[in-house]
C-alpha cells in the first residue's frame, strides 16, 4: 500500500505534474492539501481517467483538501463538527478496509503577534481532541498533510534563524507534538534518522532545492499498530523540479496494510 500526500498549491496549476507523477509512481492513496478550487470545479474527470476516485472539499483560491484512492473509501467526512461546516476544506477522513486516513491543512499564521497565529495553536489543540474523540489507540491510523511545523531543528534548514517563525516557533512545535503524542509516530524518521530532507522550497530563491534550503513540514504520521506495518518512507523531490512546480514536493510511505 503506496500512501502520499502532497501540498499541490492549485490543483489546476499542477495537474500535469500530478498526472505525470501518478502515472509513473502508482500510488494507491494520493491526499492533496492547498487544492485551491471549489468543488464544481475540482478536475475529476482527469483522476477518473488515470484510474483514481477522488472524493475533495474546496473553495475558491484558498485551502482545499482531496484524496485521491484506487478504491472508494467506506467511509467519509470532512471538518471536526459533524453536521456542522467547521474547518472542512481543512480536514478530511476517509475510512478504508482496515485502516483510515485523515488529511489535514494545517494554519499557516502568518506571523506570531497576528490573530491568525494564535487560531493556528487553538486549531491544532482542536485537532488533538478530535483524534482522542473518534478515534482509539488500537486503530490503524495515518495522519498525513501539511502540517505548517517543522518539528524539531533538523527540519529546518537555518533553526538558529527561525525561532520568531510560525512554521518553528516554541509554541507551534509544543501543539504539534501535544497532536503527536495522541499515539502517532513520524513514519519518515523511522527510515531516515538523519538531518537534511526537506519537503518545502521557498520560491523566491530558485536555488534552495539543489542546495537544500527547504522545510519539512509534510508529513506522513502511523498510529503504533499502523506503523508496524511501515516498509519505507521518501522524498521525491522531482515534483519540486518541474516547470512551474508547487512549493513542495511529494512525501511517500509504503505499508503492508
Amino acid at each position: 500500500m503506496k500512501i502520499a500526500t502532497f501540498n499541490v498549491n492549485s490543483v489546476r496549476s499542477r495537474e500535469q505534474i500530478l498526472l505525470d507523477w501518478i502515472r509513473e509512481n502508482s500510488p494507491d492513496i494520493l491526499c492533496l492539501q492547498e487544492t485551491k478550487v471549489p468543488d464544481e470545479s475540482f478536475p475529476l474527470d482527469v483522476f477518473r481517467k488515470a484510474g483514481y476516485s477522488a472524493t475533495y472539499r474546496g473553495e475558491k483560491s484558498y485551502n482545499g483538501v482531496a484524496i485521491l484512492s484506487r478504491k472508494l473509501p467506506g467511509h467519509l467526512s470532512f471538518g471536526f463538527n459533524k453536521g456542522q461546516a467547521s474547518d472542512e476544506t481543512r480536514v478530511q477522513r476517509a475510512d478504508f478496509d482496515g485502516f483510515t486516513v485523515v488529511n489535514t491543512y494545517v494554519p499557516q499564521g502568518r506571523s506570531i503577534d497576528h490573530p491568525m497565529y494564535r487560531h493556528k495553536l487553538d486549531w491544532l489543540k482542536k485537532l488533538r481532541a478530535w483524534f482522542d474523540e473518534n478515534f482509539k489507540k488500537n486503530d490503524k491510523v495515518i495522519w498525513v498533510g501539511d502540517m505548517n511545523v517543522a518539528r524539531t531543528h533538523m527540519d529546518v534548514h537555518n533553526p538558529e534563524e527561525r525561532d520568531t517563525h510560525v512554521c518553528y516557533h516554541e509554541d507551534a512545535r509544543k501543539a504539534f507534538e501535544h497532536c503527536i503524542e495522541w499515539g502517532f509516530e513520524d513514519v519518515f524518521r523511522k527510515f531516515h534518522p538523519d538531518p537534511g530532507h526537506y519537503t518545502f522550497f521557498d520560491y523566491r530563491n530558485p536555488q534552495n532545492v539543489r542546495r537544500r534550503r527547504g522545510w519539512r513540514v509534510d508529513y506522513i504520521l502511523a498510529s503504533r499498530p499502523a506503523i508496524k506495518t511501515a516498509k519505507d518512507a521518501w522524498i521525491d523531490l522531482g515534483p519540486r523540479l518541474q516547470s512551474k512546480p508547487s512549493d513542495h514536493t511529494v512525501l511517500v510511505s509504503e505499508f503492508d496494510l
